[in-house]
């Protein structure tokens, strides 16, 4: 959006004095001349010019009479200088305050981060209102309570992975914020069958994926936002409530078009299972593997959820059993008979089984 040119700030406010300058230079008349001719001293003049003395009514009426022109248009000048000196002055004590909380904030916030992904502009003047708004905080001493609020890190912890909750919590809270200006349509919890088929689709064809999960969702009342997350902060999803809406925010650790749609698949049995009637409720979900994780119930439970409707639970049963040594062709197979992309079958066995040296040629990149 443009600024209103009466809200620009200039770099520098240019003095009448400076004016005269070169009006006098360009005319070839010397200051002690015209000093001589208008009757102002010498050293008023010289002032003037330097900009150390400002053009008053009577001096605006002696230079515009001896230079010919309307005495007005010296004021004019003398009033804007004057106009933009005070706005330069406010914008300088804007930005060393500015500078000062930037000081106070940055151990507390990742803004190398939230500048590589462009939230930030590395302006603090610019910067801090917008920090303001995606911590959702009037100051910065209520920072701390954003990292004490006792159900905000709902997630699975692992001595084997190091974890910068600055980053884990600033991300979070960009997804957040980004959710908080999204319309999407009203959502009904009964119509879970009938989502999770478009969903199931919309994997299956592997064409603009995360553009069309992206609508499909809206369409039945789910934000999601796909963001890049920071270092030290393996997260994969994200599943909260905003403003009336449940939302969930994925990270595309691993641009691959199973894990996308497990994630989803995960995030959104948190929705379904456990969000519905918890509207305070927030799952953040890592990639590791640790045993208070997998033996979470919430977690355990939104990983059937995914696993179970992406694949249906007996058939999969069933084609473990029938193919203990499977080949690329099965897979092709069972997932065209599944309605399924081939990765999303081949992903769970990797997984499942522990075996990721398959050889194959099934593209499993997110399209």
């Amino acid at each position: 959006m443009n600024k209103n040119i009466k809200q620009l700030v200039p770099a520098t406010a240019i003095h009448p004095g400076e004016i005269l300058k070169d009006e006098l230079d360009a005319r070839e008349i010397k200051q002690k001349d015209f000093a001589a001719l208008t009757g102002i001293q010498i050293t008023q003049l010289n002032e003037i010019i330097k900009g150390k003395r400002g053009i008053n009514a009577d001096t605006s009426l002696v230079v515009g009479k001896a230079l010919n022109m309307n005495p007005s248009i010296w004021l004019n000048m003398q009033s804007n200088y004057e106009l933009d000196a005070a706005k330069i002055n406010e914008k300088n004590a804007a930005r060393l305050e500015a500078l000062d909380q930037w000081e106070m904030i940055k151990p507390y916030v990742p803004w190398q981060y939230f500048k590589k992904v462009g939230a930030l502009m590395g302006n603090p003047v610019a910067d801090i209102p917008t920090l303001k708004k995606i911590y959702n905080v009037n100051n910065f001493d209520q920072l701390a309570t954003v990292y004490s609020q006792t159900n905000f890190p709902l997630f699975r912890k692992s001595d084997k992975l190091s974890i910068d909750k600055i980053n884990i919590v600033g991300w979070v809270k960009l997804v957040n914020h980004k959710a908080s200006v999204l319309k999407v349509a009203e959502f009904n919890n009964q119509l879970q069958a009938e989502l999770v088929e478009e969903l199931k689709y919309v994997f299956k064809e592997n064409k603009k994926t995360i553009e069309k999960s992206a609508d499909v969702l809206a369409s039945y009342g789910i934000k999601l936002i796909v963001q890049t997350h920071p270092e030290k902060c393996a997260v994969d999803g994200f599943s909260f409530w905003s403003n009336g809406n449940p939302a969930i925010g994925i990270s595309l650790r691993h641009k691959r078009i199973d894990n996308f749609a497990f994630t989803v698949m995960h995030e959104l049995g948190h929705i379904f299972l456990h969000l519905v009637n918890n509207s305070t409720g927030e799952f953040i979900d890592f990639d590791i593997q640790s045993a208070d994780y997998k033996t979470s119930i919430e977690e355990v439970e939104a990983d059937d959820f995914a696993r179970n409707l992406l694949i249906g639970k007996n058939q999969w049963i069933e084609f473990m059993e029938d193919h203990p040594h499977f080949s690329e062709t099965d897979i092709l197979k069972f997932a065209d008979k599944e309605k399924t992309h081939p990765a999303i079958v081949f992903g769970r066995y990797c997984f499942e089984k522990n075996k990721f040296a398959f050889k194959n040629s099934i593209d499993r990149s997110l399209n």
